[in-house]
């Protein structure tokens, strides 16, 4: 019994949403404006994810606007901003081609919701289970080959919708069609669809020659000008308008119950809903810890996911998760609290239910083209230009995760990655649960960088630290390593010493330059030590000293004594 309560009192500590809520305060001027901005930026990525999703744009407000209050209330990632992502409308509009109603093939309503809302409540589960963390033991070649996979059906579907066509949701019809797409275009939608691309590109040269429309976001200029080109010129082409009826029944606000009791014909639609839930938002939340410097709360975060899906589901929304596009704008407008991500969903709906008739107007071909773009921009561009010279493994892992992510399935693809990764990484599996768990973080005198003839009570007190890994370093051993460090005391010197890493992938080639990027920030001297030839020639493959700006490899024991002295005004011999 004592067990029980200490479980569920260590739970409700970590899911209490009291200390966001005090938070709300700090950074108010901050927040609100970072807020307003964001929820401009998220209206035209919502409307568009709406659309992908099969459930209409309107859905996707609605699931922009739960991820914005109740994501932003119990989330564990303090600027993070939730709400549909190109992923998960992409897995919605998979599922939706299986729950239709009659021969018209339109949309099971009811049941999609119910899939979201069971979907939450499994990611509610997860929270408490307290294993949404393992997400970072996730190899980067299987978030790569997802992420590129993802950006190649946010172009292919788009395609026809671009063109002034009806939209194919199926990747296989799209393809085989694509002859009779690029024939039977509607040349007045690419009046509208052509022009929009055209700004989303180049409006940072736009922005550096007009200094004024730096306020505006690229994705908020192409939908004026799309939907003020349509309108204007009083274009016959799919509109907004024409889907609202379908997407919210006559009206904009409508609520739907649960039907649970399909329960067994949507619980593996919302495994898997959930499954891309916590990937997509913890993956969301890693690259807000690298801007900000923090740590996110992994199961705090999929508490607030799963409480944002579940109203997503009775309020008609579409599905969501953490956004990184939108979680970094947040980032760069000043957000510091949950008070953001609060007041960009607030934003959202005074929008809905203020401007639903200008909604209406917006041209189905304007959010082709900003989906085109983001289609583009959600790819892995930290992987792609060094993909001829990867190790065979992590090559052989994003390639399979690609194919299956555009032609089969996300969460497949996902899982036969990993599974892929564990067994060409068996060896290297086996020596970390073989090797007795040596101290990673060090002080100077603890290490071969020990200075003799010197006080070592004030050798201790120097502010340097020795980053030593120790056997292979790969997407199973980097988190101890990342976590050892973000909990050691402020320095001003890393010395990051490889002699003991046996091997390398890519996982553990960029966890390690993210946290020596975010060393730099901070303003610490960072070093490489120890690193043998063969695992220097694959550093060197990859781009890591160009990365990471370092401009070497060759730091040695000798070396750092001139360095040391130099800072802290040391003058005796190394130890041998």
């Amino acid at each position: 019994m004592k067990k029980i309560l200490f479980f569920l009192k260590s739970n409700l500590e970590e899911i209490d949403p009291r200390s966001n809520i005090r938070s709300l305060g700090t950074n108010i001027k901050g927040d609100v404006l970072a807020g307003i901005t964001v929820g401009i930026i998220a209206l035209p990525l919502a409307l568009a994810f709406g659309e992908i999703s099969q459930l209409g744009p309107i859905a996707g407000i609605w699931g922009a606007i739960a991820g914005g209050l109740i994501g932003g209330l119990f989330g564990g990632c303090m600027v993070g901003v939730s709400g549909p992502t190109a992923p998960k409308a992409a897995q919605i509009a998979g599922f939706m081609s299986f729950f239709v109603i009659g021969e018209l093939n339109n949309p099971d309503l009811v049941a999609a919701f119910s899939i979201i809302f069971l979907s939450g409540l499994i990611l509610v589960c997860i929270s408490l289970l307290k294993i949404s963390r393992f997400i970072h033991y996730t190899p980067y070649p299987v978030i790569a080959g997802f992420m590129c996979g993802i950006g190649v059906i946010v172009i292919l579907t788009q395609l026809n919708a671009f063109v002034g066509l009806e939209v194919q949701s199926s990747i296989h019809e799209i393809i085989l069609n694509l002859n009779h797409t690029f024939k039977n275009y509607n040349s007045e939608a690419l009046i509208v669809s052509l022009p929009c691309l055209l700004i989303l590109f180049m409006w940072p040269v736009i922005e550096k020659k007009i200094g004024r429309l730096q306020a505006i976001p690229s994705p908020l200029a192409a939908l004026i000008m799309g939907t003020s080109i349509a309108y204007f010129m009083n274009l016959d082409i799919p509109y907004i308008g024409d889907k609202m009826g379908s997407a919210s029944e006559g009206n904009v606000f409508s609520f739907y119950i649960p039907d649970l009791s399909r329960i067994r014909q949507f619980i593996i639609p919302a495994l898997a809903l959930s499954g891309l839930a916590i990937l997509d938002s913890l993956l969301s939340c890693k690259v807000a810890d690298n801007l900000t410097n923090t740590r996110h709360s992994s199961d705090r975060e999929t508490f607030g996911q799963g409480m944002a899906n579940m109203a997503a589901g009775l309020f008609g929304g579409v599905t969501t998760a953490t956004a990184t596009m939108r979680t970094v704008a947040n980032i760069k407008f000043g957000a510091k609290t949950p008070l953001a991500s609060i007041i960009h969903g607030a934003t959202l709906l005074a929008i809905l239910l203020g401007l639903g008739s200008l909604v209406a107007i917006i041209p189905t071909a304007c959010l082709a083209a900003i989906l085109f773009k983001v289609g583009i921009e959600i790819m892995d561009y930290r992987i792609l230009p060094v993909l001829r010279k990867l190790p065979k493994t992590d090559l052989s892992i994003f390639t399979i995760v690609l194919i299956i992510t555009v032609f089969e399935d996300l969460m497949i693809a996902i899982a036969i990655g990993v599974v892929f990764a564990v067994i060409g990484s068996r060896n290297e599996i086996k020596l970390v649960f073989q090797s007795n768990s040596k101290k990673i973080i060090s002080n100077l005198t603890e290490t071969k960088f020990a200075l003799e003839n010197h006080d070592k009570k004030k050798l201790d007190e120097l502010p340097v630290k020795i980053l030593k890994p120790d056997g292979p370093l790969f997407f199973g051993s980097i988190e101890p390593m990342i976590e050892s460090y973000v909990r050691t005391d402020e320095h001003e010197v890393l010395i990051v010493d490889l002699s003991n890493v046996s091997m390398i992938d890519i996982t553990g080639i960029y966890a390690l330059e993210d946290l020596i990027k975010n060393s730099l920030k901070k303003n610490t001297e960072v070093f490489i030590s120890g690193v043998d030839s063969k695992i220097e020639k694959i550093l060197k493959d990859l781009n890591f000293l160009k990365d990471t700006s370092l401009s070497n490899f060759e730091t040695s024991i000798q070396s750092m004594r001139p360095v040391l002295k130099e800072r802290y005004d040391l003058s005796y011999e190394t130890k041998n």
